[in-house]
């Protein structure tokens, strides 16, 4: 494992904090919250805004979508150079998540799966900032099992008639775009038949309900299609071939999952100071334990970053990130409330201290379970990385109109 950049890496790293420290200001301490974490729709729409003004500055200066071809409007660059700069850019207080689904996501997918058409009508438009994007993947009958999904896709002349319903789709109230998947043929085994589309959230016939998080916050939501028409050309791939493209999207956001872990520790040690925890034994294990746990995360993203410095594949590390970084979170947000005490029962937006992690213990399930629960990445690290037996599928060769519902 490299611990220390390369002259280049450490050339970029320092060209990349300047140009940062020159266009935005370094995190505060204090406790903030935006975004996903967001009660009011009013500072959720203001979240929005900014978003999309730093991403215009983003593009401006050449650093938007660093990794991805000049023609597109990215950097060209290195996974490397992408790495370091989301490194240099979380020291400073700007806002990024709403362009996840777009840049982190049906980018990728974009660029792997799309027409030439589709590429330059999408691509330039989410580095610009222009358009937010959401995910229709999950339903009610179809969550962990992805696969077996049912929204259906009809094909009317030059248009596909579509019919169904999705859950938990992140921002889709202020998005322009979403990446559907739907049904186009059931008679044939679930992973099959199943086909990916770009579908513009405007069109008539879908209905968007927010759905009322336990935060207080509704950035989820179910959304029913009735007869929504798209044009065949925003088919992303072949027909009835969408889980593979499926699966590109899906690994994209296990990494952004994956990738989003930070230093507690700081911030921890500053609430058992407030609640006289330091003096408490079980707390100072809690706080070794989770100090422990947060470098072996960094270790783990650093073996990652070596191999892709080197121009190797990531081993087996790289999927395992996404599973340790979510249980850190579940860690987090007991120790949190366990130092807070009676306080942590309480969730007054006045102690914003306090407020934020309660917050944080309340929202833990989010990545949890977005890009596939807790348990189904332990199904895949235990197959695809040990190598272990699978489960036994007794649908897997079933057709989808014959398979229980």
């Amino acid at each position: 494992m490299d611990f220390d950049d390369t002259p280049e890496e450490a050339a970029f790293r320092r060209e990349a904090n300047d140009w940062l420290a020159a266009h935005a200001k370094p995190k505060r301490d204090e406790a903030e919250l935006s975004g996903m974490s967001a009660i009011s729709a009013e500072a959720e729409l203001q979240h929005v805004r900014e978003s999309k003004a730093w991403q215009h500055v983003l593009y401006d200066n050449g650093w938007a979508g660093i990794t991805w071809p000049k023609e597109f409007g990215g950097r060209g660059g290195t996974s490397i150079q992408s790495m370091i700069f989301a490194q240099e850019m979380a020291k400073f207080d700007v806002p990024s998540s709403v362009f996840a689904q777009a840049i982190g996501m049906a980018g990728p997918t974009l660029i792997q799966h799309g027409t030439p058409a589709q590429r330059s009508r999408f691509l330039p438009a989410m580095l610009r900032g222009d358009e937010v994007w959401c995910q229709l993947f999950s339903e009610p009958g179809a969550g962990s099992d992805l696969a077996a999904l049912s929204t259906k896709a009809e094909l009317d002349g030059d248009e596909w008639v579509v019919n169904g319903q999705k859950v938990w789709t992140s921002s889709a109230h202020f998005s322009d775009w979403g990446i559907l998947l739907a049904r186009t043929d059931p008679d044939v085994p679930k992973h099959q038949g199943i086909t990916y589309f770009l579908v513009d959230m405007r069109s008539p016939g879908i209905d968007i309900r927010p759905l009322r998080q336990i935060t207080g916050s509704a950035h989820f939501n179910e959304v029913f299609l009735t007869d929504v028409r798209i044009p065949k050309e925003n088919v992303v791939g072949e027909v009835n071939r969408g889980w593979g493209v499926t699966m590109t999207t899906l690994v994209s956001e296990r990494t952004l999952i994956g990738s989003g872990a930070s230093n507690p520790v700081h911030d921890l040690l500053r609430l058992a100071d407030r609640f006289g925890g330091r003096d408490d034994a079980n707390v100072r294990q809690q706080l070794a334990a989770t100090y422990i746990r947060m470098r072996l995360l960094q270790f783990t993203g650093w073996r990652v970053q070596t191999a892709i410095s080197r121009g190797e594949a990531a081993g087996p590390e790289s999927s395992v990130l996404k599973l340790a970084h979510t249980r850190q979170l579940t860690a987090i947000a007991d120790i949190s409330l366990g130092i807070a005490g009676a306080s942590g029962m309480l969730s007054d937006p006045a102690d914003m201290e306090v407020y934020s992690w309660v917050q944080g213990f309340l929202s833990q399930w989010a990545s949890k379970l977005g890009g596939g629960t807790d348990e189904v990445q332990r199904n895949i690290v235990s197959e695809r990385v040990l190598g272990l037996p699978g489960d036994i599928r007794v649908d897997k060769n079933v057709p989808f109109r014959s398979l229980p519902r």
